[in-house]
């Protein structure tokens, strides 16, 4: 059915035309809102108020534009709408995860809301090429260190460079969609491009480019040399992957380590404690390497999920380690809550 006929029915109250109409958008357009929200959760809330939005607003499409891009400006501004309400998200630190942590760095720039995404959810993606004015490769911009940099923008800067720099609308589509004029888009994406640009240079992944495409003969080596080790509690061969200045982090609390020797002793201290036992599930997260972490419950003869790990690599070597201890994240991973025991 051509789109025209899918609008008319839809707005006379065709359910089944309006799933039709934004279903092929729907994943694209989750992406979009965790990009701004830096959220899975999130993501899929402001996903299901857009739906809604554009439902009960189909009346009112004048079809100036695409309802791809009619689709992206309710999403841009539920988002927007969602940042305005802060407290639907945590603004400080949490407490520590474990009493033993050793002190860090210094605070982290990850923020306490930050969630990985699921590259399984990434597979249903449409086939869309970003339009010519984008900055940023696919990859880079689903990237654990690009969302990072995005949540150090306010609001506004944040939407801006993403229709603009990531889905390459141009200036004047973006000021339509976000109600300014061209030259308050020029000047936000001016000043945002700065802090991403700053922070993927600072942040040990890469300068923010891709090192190379997923899935390579270099990176499975180190997949599995990755998963053995922490099966194996071997701490030496697993610091023997790391580069000199390492990167750590474990949202939502903010603290950073760096280095060796602090990963070092994080690990000596939070994961090979004595009497610790490990499974280790690779999965894949923001196109990066990702492991389910579960521990030993030697009484219930079961492994208890534990942790989401994210790792950012170069090469043969890892340069950014990024924790989630929420164990909810990884059910969205699909992966169990518990392993039986082999033994």
């Amino acid at each position: 059915m051509e789109t025209t006929d899918l609008i008319a029915k839809a707005a006379a109250g065709d359910h089944d035309a309006f799933r039709a109409l934004v279903e092929p958008h729907s994943h694209e357009l989750q992406v979009h809102c965790y990009r701004i929200l830096g959220s899975l959760q999130d993501a899929e809330d402001a996903l299901q108020e857009t739906l809604v939005s554009a439902w009960r607003s189909l009346g009112e499409f004048g079809r100036r534009s695409s309802i791809r891009t009619w689709l992206y400006q309710i999403a841009t501004n539920r988002c927007l709408s969602m940042l305005r309400a802060d407290s639907r998200r945590p603004r400080i630190a949490t407490a520590r995860p474990e009493p033993a942590l050793p002190d860090p760095a210094g605070s982290g720039d990850a923020p306490p809301w930050l969630e990985p995404y699921p590259d399984v959810l990434l597979d249903h993606l449409v086939d869309q090429r970003p339009g010519p004015e984008a900055r940023y490769e696919s990859s880079e911009a689903i990237s654990l260190a690009f969302i990072t940099a995005l949540q150090l923008l306010p609001p506004r800067q944040r939407a801006a460079l993403v229709l603009r720099d990531v889905l390459g609308y141009r200036a004047a589509e973006v000021a339509g969609m976000l109600e300014t004029t061209q030259e308050s888009v020029q000047s936000a994406l001016k000043r945002a491009r700065a802090t991403v640009d700053s922070h993927l240079a600072d942040s040990g992944a890469g300068g923010g480019k891709p090192v190379r495409q997923p899935d390579t003969a270099v990176e499975q080596r180190l997949v599995a040399r990755f998963t053995d080790a922490l099966e194996r509690s071997d701490l030496d061969a697993l610091i023997e992957l790391l580069v000199t200045d390492v990167r750590l982090s474990m949202p939502p609390v903010m603290l950073e380590y760096q280095g060796i020797e602090s990963a070092r002793r994080l690990f000596t201290a939070v994961v090979f404690r004595p009497g610790r036992a490990y499974r280790v599930v690779p999965t894949r997260a923001n196109g990066q390497p990702a492991f389910g972490l579960y521990l030993a419950d030697p009484r219930a003869g079961v492994y208890r999920a534990y942790s989401l790990l994210v790792i950012t690599t170069a090469g043969d070597q890892i340069t950014v380690i990024t924790g989630f201890h929420n164990t909810e994240i990884m059910t969205r991973f699909g992966m169990p809550r518990t392993l039986p025991d082999a033994c």
